[in-house]
């Protein structure tokens, strides 16, 4: 059975562009995959905290040596690994906010990077173990990213793809709902990224 992670970024709740794409994503793997799950994560809902010192140095304590502290200090960062290491497609919601990702999914990042869980080094360097995975990036701009001028300040889409190779999920897929303040684009920008879907 296919398990799909879902994960949103946005503050635009119901009007978001990237949750429709998102939205959009999941219901053609649900398609294509009719036995699949799916499981929902609202980042900015559960407003994962920033790490701080005691989340750091519990995440490079051997777990045997762990207190007590330690171990509720990286509880949720435990659990979101897990989670990530549960699915078979991940969806991952990204507007582009200020030409980047939005704090709460670099913060979800921030809390998966596990040195010696989520990734590790070998002898030619690092090795991702996140592996198997397809991932779909559901991004949304207001502006045209993907080419000319803009494309040089798209630091969602090249971020993402870095960050996930390290760590294993390198069959990355990004999605575009652009140009959605642009106008003559705008109101077509949705039916376009939808119908660009494509489910491997």
């Amino acid at each position: 059975m296919t398990h799909i992670l879902h994960l949103k970024s946005s503050i635009q709740g119901a009007a978001s562009h990237s949750i429709k794409l998102g939205n959009a994503i999941v219901e053609k793997i649900q398609d294509k995959y009719p036995n699949s799950t799916v499981e929902e994560l609202n980042l900015v809902d559960i407003e994962i905290p920033h790490l701080n010192p005691a989340v750091l140095r519990a995440m490079f304590t051997p777990k045997d040596q762990l207190s007590e502290a330690d171990k509720e200090s990286v509880r949720l960062s435990d659990e979101l690994v897990k989670q990530l290491f549960g699915a078979d497609i991940i969806v991952i919601g990204a507007p582009l906010i200020n030409f980047t990702i939005h704090s709460a999914l670099k913060a979800w990042i921030d809390h998966i990077t596990r040195a010696g869980i989520t990734f590790g080094y070998g002898e030619s360097g690092p090795i991702g173990k996140i592996t198997g995975k397809k991932v779909y990036v559901a991004m949304s701009s207001g502006g045209i990213y993907s080419e000319g001028p803009g494309k040089a300040n798209d630091f969602v889409a090249p971020y993402l793809k870095a960050f996930l190779g390290f760590l294993g999920m390198t069959d990355l897929t990004v999605l575009r709902a652009e140009g959605l303040k642009v106008p003559g684009v705008k109101d077509h920008a949705m039916e376009k990224a939808i119908d660009s879907i494509k489910i491997d």
